[in-house]
């Protein structure tokens, strides 16, 4: 979001610089041709139904990073410790702490006895069905992107044919050549300052939420696997950011506890 006030300030600052009113962008023809023109051309390419979850995923593109990588690592190294001491059924009465749906649904399967291929089978499944739907809505931003510049283009051609038609009548050529070249900067603004960026955004939390699934999933069948604690850390670190388990690191030490490559305290350590 703070992107996208950056670039329209820009904008909006760029036209008082030049001496011309940012008002003068509302223009209802323009504004006709390129929203109506893009939407339509969506709709026809994906659906009604995928058009109407516009709203929610611009949302989604605008804000932040969700989630917390480093809880769910701390979650699932504490239920390796639990598992190792008390056997894999002692996780039961722990599964409804879990927030994440995905990682309860992988734990109840290891407790429910499922061999590990099955498990990892199940889980892989879920990750591949979750980028299909996150790619559906990237997708159709990149689009809306791609089709407005050329609405753009057809209301700057609508708005010289209407110059042509006048060219008797001095007084209405500035309102043709106006909506002319308002169509055109509108349609590549939305699509250069919300379209693509949304879309790109979309796929970063994508790819986010996919390297937490599978972190997840890495950790799920370590502990199935009775693998120790700390290696059970190890293999889930390898999906994290290293500044952050350097900064972690250094937290742990600054507040005396001695700590591991991978961030946390030593076994037995308080």
């Amino acid at each position: 979001m703070i992107g996208v006030v950056i670039a329209l300030v820009a904008l909006g600052m760029a036209l008082v610089l030049k001496g011309v009113s940012p008002a003068v962008l509302i223009n209802a023809p323009a504004i006709l041709i390129v929203a109506f023109g893009t939407f339509g051309a969506t709709i026809s390419s994906f659906g009604l139904p995928m058009f109407l979850k516009l709203p929610r995923l611009m949302a989604i593109g605008m804000r932040g990073p969700t989630g917390d990588s480093l809880a769910m690592r701390d979650q699932l190294v504490t239920f390796a410790e639990r598992a190792r001491r008390e056997g894999l059924l002692a996780l039961e009465s722990d599964i409804e702490e879990v927030a994440d749906p995905f990682v309860r649904r992988g734990l109840q399967m290891v407790i429910d006895g499922l061999e590990p291929e099955t498990v990892d089978e199940v889980l892989q499944l879920e990750v591949e069905a979750m980028a299909r739907r996150h790619a559906q809505g990237a997708t159709m931003l990149a689009a809306m992107a791609g089709y407005a510049p050329t609405f753009g283009i057809l209301g700057a051609v609508m708005g010289l044919i209407a110059v042509m038609a006048h060219l008797s009548e001095p007084e209405k050529l500035g309102a043709g050549i106006q909506v002319a070249f308002i169509a055109t900067l509108l349609a590549v603004g939305v699509a250069n300052i919300l379209f693509m960026p949304m879309s790109v955004s979309l796929k970063g939390h994508s790819a986010a939420e996919a390297s937490a699934r599978r972190m997840a999933m890495a950790g799920i069948l370590a502990i199935q696997a009775g693998d120790n604690p700390r290696m059970v850390g190890r293999k889930v670190d390898a999906f994290l950011d290293p500044a952050t388990l350097r900064a972690r690191a250094t937290a742990g030490q600054e507040a005396g506890s001695p700590a591991t490559l991978t961030g946390l305290p030593e076994a037995g350590a308080t």
